[in-house]
């Protein structure tokens, strides 16, 4: 049984969301359940919707195609589709799933659509040996997150602690805290892990933040980073961070 999945198409131009629509069209197991012409509008019903595709123009008004990715978070189910070719590979370093440039076929467009489902198949069977091959060796360095008409560009290092909240991914750095809709899980992929530990099923710390480990309750731990706060340390965490600095 052919599993049904949802669709997102993002672009300024009509025709060519209509050229999409129809090219989806031969393919009934796909629903399109957004049609959007700018980058805010998308990134707005990315969130809400979290469809399985996502088709993206490159230059659209008020947030252009790498930025709604960067600013989403998201890393699947995403085809660029575009008239320029001088972001292919910024859009392959997030993982683009393919990146199709117009004009283009049917026969083009299903090929793109073919590699996405060998990719949900991949993630399905070892999702964490998919981040490592999507990235290509290489880890995350800045964050972007977006707090109404501003982003803010966080470099990796500046990030004392991130901690899970529901969707929401609270960034904890450069002495303040700013929420980004994104799964603890996912960015721990995205990190180095020499620098990076999850300590706990809620949060993960900068081992350069970290100042102390401290006793917490009769049998707990909790990690004191250099900004004060104390994150609490699982037992599988304080074996994790012992591995990677050697010592405590």
């Amino acid at each position: 049984m052919t599993t049904m999945l949802t669709a997102l198409i993002a672009d300024d131009e009509a025709l060519a969301r209509r050229l999409l629509a129809e090219y989806l069209g031969a393919h009934p197991h796909i629903r399109l359940v957004a049609e959007c012409e700018d980058g805010e509008t998308a990134l707005a019903r990315i969130e809400a919707l979290a469809p399985d595709l996502v088709f993206l123009d490159i230059q659209m008004p008020r947030l252009s195609g790498i930025e709604v990715l960067e600013l989403s978070g998201r890393r699947h189910g995403v085809i660029f589709t575009t008239a320029f070719d001088a972001h292919a590979i910024k859009a392959f370093e997030l993982h683009a799933v393919d990146y199709l440039l117009k004009p283009f076929s049917q026969q083009r467009f299903d090929a793109a659509l073919a590699r996405a489902a060998q990719l949900r198949q991949a993630a399905a069977i070892d999702p964490q040996a998919l981040a490592v091959a999507a990235r290509g060796g290489q880890y995350l360095q800045r964050l972007l997150i977006r707090e109404r008409e501003q982003v803010h560009v966080i470099p990796v290092e500046q990030i004392d602690w991130l901690e899970a909240q529901g969707d929401y991914l609270a960034v904890h750095a450069q002495g303040r805290s700013r929420l980004k809709l994104q799964k603890i899980s996912e960015i721990e992929a995205q990190l180095d892990p020499a620098a990076f530990v999850r300590v706990h099923r809620s949060a993960i710390i900068n081992v350069a933040a970290l100042a102390a480990i401290e006793r917490h309750g009769s049998e707990g731990h909790a990690a004191r980073l250099r900004s004060g706060a104390l994150v609490p340390i699982s037992r599988s965490g304080l074996e994790r961070l012992r591995s990677v600095t050697g010592s405590l």
